[in-house]
């Protein structure tokens, strides 16, 4: 899909927006979620650093769903077409640096590709992963197509298919950092 064109600091201004928008979102749901179960720990373990399983949190909502970002308004006037955005209450989950909101009960699978992106947000930190994200977005032309989200994508596909063999995630995301995959 084919995106308006933007000006560099537009995107700056973009990204910007972005991280703002992310530590909001954490600073709003971290007080609401919980550390993960035993069991989730048990099955997350073989693939994520202690780490990573300890300060993160989970919020499940019930009778509500996360909404879209407030500049998305600013985006549709800046010549992106409403159905370019992702919508945030059709997806299952976010995550807001080490808090995971999810819109509906979840499965390990979805629980494995949001703390991929905790993973992310550890290696990168806050303002490198909302540029990259952003850039990334922009440059594949979907939400589907950007590398932060295809990196998740395939390590919860590797995980669905073999649960029992170990691979360390954040072993794997440095590789596509070192790489300049995103």
């Amino acid at each position: 899909m084919a995106f308006a064109k933007l000006e560099d600091e537009q995107v700056e201004r973009f990204i910007q927006q972005v991280a703002a928008y992310i530590g909001g979102q954490r600073e709003t749901y971290r007080g609401k979620a919980v550390a993960l179960n035993q069991n989730q720990r048990a099955a997350m373990h073989p693939f994520f650093p202690a780490s990573t399983l300890e300060s993160a949190r989970v919020a499940v909502l019930a009778g509500d769903r996360v909404s879209n970002p407030h500049f998305y308004g600013e985006l549709l006037k800046m010549g992106f077409e409403a159905g370019s955005l992702p919508n945030f209450a059709d997806m299952a989950a976010i995550t807001y640096l080490d808090t995971v909101v999810f819109n509906e009960p979840f499965t390990d699978r979805v629980l494995f590709h949001e703390l991929v992106h905790v993973v992310q947000y550890e290696k990168l930190g806050l303002g490198k992963f909302a540029a990259k994200y952003v850039k990334g977005f922009l440059s594949g032309g979907s939400y589907e197509a950007n590398p932060m989200e295809m990196n998740a994508n395939e390590l919860d596909g590797r995980f669905a298919t073999e649960q029992t063999v170990a691979f360390s995630v954040a072993a794997e995301v440095q590789s596509w950092i070192d790489s300049g995959r995103f």
